[in-house]
């Protein structure tokens, strides 16, 4: 080895282990590791405007989230909804509305920047359906040009076209509360309008113009003309199941599937349903949305979710690369931890698999009606890792997840988070949904991650992982790459796909390896890192474009290593370089500053900042690309 190859080497050694010193700082009494995720302020701007709407809202809380949303407001007087992302109408619209409801003043300068930005860009009625929403409940947006959502959708059978179920589970729950608030219209008046927003009469939400669109648009004004007029003993009976619906599904941390959308709206449809604030599932509701609020100085923000099984799972794959020992204590008390958080009953993916045993774990502290083979996969692969002394009930728990994961895989092979054959792209059309996807269609990385996982259980010759390789190899790019659902982008999807086709048992000499292998050396930033811009979602010249990132230059580094690239030469340049880059950038403390995001919500319009990612990713890398042998 040559004295370079040496100190590359020996510097990223030195890397890692202050990055895991890092981590296993971080980690809980308990076991769990959880980062922050941030979004952006439509959470702040809603919380504040469910408060009032509530009657809760406080001076303190307010003065918090005002200073925070201000804090994240661009030179150019917009908000973005991304890190260095353009401004966004909606979410600008959002903040501006509830700095006045904080006394921001319209006249005062930077809410003029931000009115101008919104009158230019169409003013209130370009917002989006689920802005109008809110708007409608203040009276600042007629309730008669909102698409209508009628709740007699929940009494339509499971096998019905446009069934609750036909939705991805973050869509059906939100749909479900928010059927009950639309069918009931409240207004709470406000202080002041926004009429200095106004551009031009208040329009109905465009829609699509394919055929599948002109064929919802009759279906709307159906829906509309069913509204006026509704059957009085049916909509009684539609609000009462959609009211138990919603109340069967509360989690025991008194929120609706662990994410802000249903649970604001699940709160404010009981409490149009006569639920008191004292109410115990009101009481539980609001204790469990005060577990998502970051205080940090004056300032206060909510996460839109929380990640602890994910994070947990993925450190311990981490440090397992790392060199620590599976009997290392915080990683027996980590995989504890998860063995405790297995979800053991049935949720609404058996509604689709009503034969399927439950065995999977959520995303969420608490969430047992919504595990997701995701987190299920990675789990799995963390439990491996790790020497309980239990190893019968790790094993049977790991065998629960793998029957699981493959009863839930879908009829092309691949699959999806939380759901099996959500594919229903009609709904995709419907005027409601206008931000945010709505179905959780089988995707590459969720994909690659069980494939990855049912190996490692020994299940490499399972027609299940037989088909799944066939529908992965099917979805690569023209160009090599893999398009990244849960992750940004197609640097996450390809990193993903790659460990996962060598652990099913394709050589790296493959055409498929190959390409994907010349992607990524194609796509190296000359700093020797990696990035993708989220716009990449949007925009194909920014498909593995961006500024360097220390998630993704780990993603990279993944993908390669699997394909036998660092690990057969850690002096390539392209290695080198990499690992140079994460040694020049690792912070102090041991970790790596990332602002910009790395992570998916919805493409196209809802992005995450993990911030364990910066640390966790950047630690698999060096531990697995770092050559151990002896110089």
């Amino acid at each position: 080895m040559s004295s370079r190859g040496f100190e590359v080497r020996v510097e990223a050694r030195t890397a890692l282990d202050r990055a895991c010193e890092r981590l296993l700082t971080m980690q809980s009494t308990e076991g769990w590791w959880k980062g922050e995720l941030r979004t952006n302020v439509t959470m702040d701007a809603e919380d504040m405007l469910l408060r009032e709407f509530l009657g809760i809202r406080d001076e303190r809380g307010t003065s918090q989230s005002a200073a925070w949303i201000r804090s994240q407001q661009r030179p150019d007087g917009t908000w973005a909804n991304f890190f260095g992302g353009p401004g966004d109408l909606s979410t600008t619209l959002e903040a501006y509305w509830a700095l006045r409801l904080a006394g921001d003043r319209a006249d005062a300068s930077h809410m003029r920047d931000a009115a101008v930005f919104i009158r230019d860009e169409g003013g209130i009625a370009k917002a989006r359906v689920f802005t109008h929403v809110w708007m409608a409940l203040f009276g600042l947006w007629p309730w008669e040009k909102v698409p209508s959502l009628p709740p007699e959708l929940v009494l339509l059978p499971a096998s019905a076209p446009l069934s609750i179920y036909d939705f991805a589970c973050w869509a059906r729950q939100t749909i479900v509360a928010l059927s009950i608030v639309l069918a009931l219209k409240p207004r709470h008046q406000l202080s002041f309008t926004l009429d200095e927003l106004l551009v031009t009469e208040p329009s109905c939400t465009r829609l699509h113009s394919s055929r599948p669109g002109t064929w919802v648009r009759r279906l709307d004004r159906l829906a509309r003309a069913y509204e006026r007029h509704p059957l009085g003993t049916l909509r009684k009976h539609a609000l009462a199941c959609a009211e138990k619906w919603i109340l069967d599904r509360q989690e025991a941390d008194g929120g609706w599937g662990g994410i802000q959308p249903p649970w604001v709206y699940s709160l404010i449809a009981l409490h149009l349903r006569g639920y008191r604030l004292d109410h115990p599932i009101m009481r539980r509701a609001l204790a469990g949305l005060e577990t998502f609020i970051v205080e940090e100085g004056e300032t206060r923000r909510l996460e839109a979710c929380q990640s602890p099984v994910w994070d947990t799972a993925l450190s311990i794959i981490a440090l397992s690369d790392a060199g620590l020992a599976g009997t290392h204590p915080a990683i027996v008390s980590a995989a504890e931890w998860l063995l405790r958080k297995e979800v053991r009953i049935k949720g609404d993916w058996a509604v689709r698999r009503a034969d399927l045993d439950p065995g999977g774990w959520p995303f969420e502290f608490e969430n047992a009606q919504y595990p997701d083979v995701d987190d299920t996969s990675i789990v799995v692969l963390a439990l491996l890792r790790a020497g309980l002394s239990d190893e019968r009930a790790a094993r049977g728990a790991a065998e629960r997840a793998a029957a699981w994961v493959e009863g839930m895989q879908s009829g092309n092979g691949g699959w999806g988070a939380f759901d099996a054959d959500n594919t229903c792209t009609l709904l995709r059309n419907l005027p409601f949904l206008d931000f945010g996807e709505v179905l959780d269609e089988p995707s590459s990385d969720v994909t690659a991650h069980a494939i990855e996982m049912l190996c490692a259980l020994g299940h490499d010759d399972a027609p299940s992982v037989q088909r799944a390789v066939r529908w992965l190899l099917a979805q690569q790019e023209p160009d090599g790459s893999w398009y990244g659902r849960w992750g940004v982008n197609h640097i996450y999807g390809t990193a993903a796909a790659l460990p996962a086709l060598i652990a099913a048992g394709i050589p790296t000499s493959a055409d498929c390896v190959r390409r994907a292998v010349g992607w990524l050396y194609e796509h190296q930033n000359t700093d020797g890192g990696w990035g993708e811009d989220p716009r990449s979602y949007d925009d194909p010249e920014w498909i593995g474009r961006g500024e360097s990132t220390a998630s993704q230059t780990a993603w990279a580094l993944i993908g390669l290593h699997a394909a036998g690239e660092p690990a057969r030469d850690p002096r390539h340049p392209a290695i080198s370089r990499a690992l140079d880059w994460l040694v020049a950038t690792q912070a102090p403390d041991g970790s790596w500053p990332e602002p910009r995001y790395t992570g998916t919500g919805f493409p196209h319009d809802f992005y995450i900042n993990y911030d364990l990612y910066r640390i966790i990713f950047p630690i698999m890398a060096l531990g697995r690309c770092i050559d151990r042998a002896a110089p």
